[in-house]
């Protein structure tokens, strides 16, 4: 016995791949006995029990299914049944956990769809990928019926109600995100709809490709929320675009809009002699950082007088926004770091140019919104709730009042 431990320790049983070859095992062990216990529900009686008034239907063998997990394939036997349908009438049992042909987890089909989208061609996916799929089939077929369930996915979630979602803030942004189309690189525009529950949680309303941040393309934007059951939402964060700001007016008119404080200060910078930057970047960070709305206000003051005779031209970008700079402070205290700015917004976009700028190309424009939305939906991309949706509570209640 001593022996026989020794050689095996020793022996071919233990390689590189043995803590793969343990983990599918245990895979396969917990995928029979969860599909054993679906089963089970289904017929009302457990394996070889009696024939009673709750029994739903019967086994009737089982057969072999090889399924792709993240830790390469694993085969199981999934059991089949016949349950009654009714008027002397039987089904064939299909397991939900598992779509009818389905060769991998959903989990697999994302890595695939998310690498396919960000430029690798699948003779490319199926080399970089072969130590995982070990064998498993993957073809252009395969692929390609990935992306055409993302591509209906996503027109599904692109049409989705919204009414159950109770939207109380939107953050809305252009974006030029450069990508690789074919030999070319391009800028992309992409118009991106973010919002805040009445719970603080942050979710993605809309996504869409347009021609430029016109008012007319921010307007099919709110026209497709409305239509889509949004609501009236209290206040949009935006980061200065005339047409977007147009647009929300047309639609909303009692909307208050918070001008992003981050995007006016890289407006004055612009204008400001490079000797004086610094200076303004610090007099402005002191001003909209203060700690009360009355601190706030001292230090506008002082801003606007002083600037007004160092520099002109910032000066006139400053008053450009006017109090739409300052929205904020008629909210909690508890919440002016998050409606102060569009970062909400920027940090999804910079986790996207994360994953596409060192890619070869994209296969098109389209392509840029499906990699997107499978970020998104994958759960790659995540949303925080935002800071300060403790006081959400107040939002909600001048909702209502208005």
């Amino acid at each position: 016995m001593g022996s026989d431990s020794k050689g095996t320790a020793t022996g071919e049983a233990f390689g590189r791949d043995s803590i793969e070859q343990v983990m599918r095992e245990r895979i396969r062990e917990t995928i029979e006995f969860l599909v054993e216990e679906e089963l089970e529900a289904a017929l009302g009686a457990a394996k070889s029990a009696r024939v009673g008034s709750e029994r739903a239907g019967y086994r009737h063998g089982r057969r072999p299914r090889t399924l792709s997990t993240s830790v390469g394939p694993t085969t199981f036997g999934l059991p089949r049944a016949r349950l009654h349908a009714g008027g002397g009438e039987e089904r064939e049992w299909r397991s939900a956990m598992f779509e009818r042909y389905a060769r991998r987890t959903a989990r697999v089909d994302e890595g695939l769809l998310g690498i396919y989208l960000s430029g690798t061609n699948t003779r490319r996916l199926r080399g970089a990928l072969a130590p995982l799929l070990r064998g498993a089939p993957l073809g252009k077929d395969a692929i390609s019926r990935l992306v055409g369930r993302l591509r209906e996915d996503f027109a599904t979630w692109s049409q989705r109600d919204l009414a159950a979602e109770q939207i109380r803030y939107l953050f809305l942004d252009g974006w030029y995100p450069r990508v690789r189309i074919g030999k070319k690189r391009v800028r992309v525009p992409v118009l991106v709809t973010l919002g805040t529950c009445a719970d603080g949680r942050r979710v993605l309303l809309d996504l869409r490709l347009a021609g430029e941040e016109s008012t007319a393309a921010w307007q099919e934007v709110l026209d497709s929320l409305q239509k889509r059951q949004m609501g009236r939402p209290v206040l949009a964060v935006i980061d200065g675009n005339p047409g977007l700001e147009a647009a929300l007016q047309a639609t909303w008119p009692q909307l208050d809009v918070q001008r992003c404080t981050n995007h006016k200060l890289w407006n004055l910078l612009a204008k400001a002699p490079a000797h004086l930057r610094e200076e303004l970047a610090e007099d402005y960070r002191r001003m909209i950082y203060a700690a009360t709305a009355a601190d706030v206000e001292k230090a506008r003051v002082a801003f606007s007088r002083k600037w007004k005779l160092r520099c002109k031209a910032a000066w006139s970008s400053f008053e450009e926004a006017g109090d739409r700079l300052f929205t904020f402070l008629r909210y909690p205290a508890a919440q002016w770091k998050a409606l102060r700015t569009t970062n909400a917004l920027e940090r999804v976009n910079e986790e996207f140019r994360r994953r596409t700028k060192t890619q070869a190309s994209l296969p098109s424009e389209d392509a840029v919104l499906l990699l997107l939305f499978g970020l998104i939906r994958s759960g790659q991309i995540t949303l925080r709730r935002m800071v300060g949706w403790q006081e959400m509570a107040v939002v909600t209640h001048r909702s209502h009042a208005a």
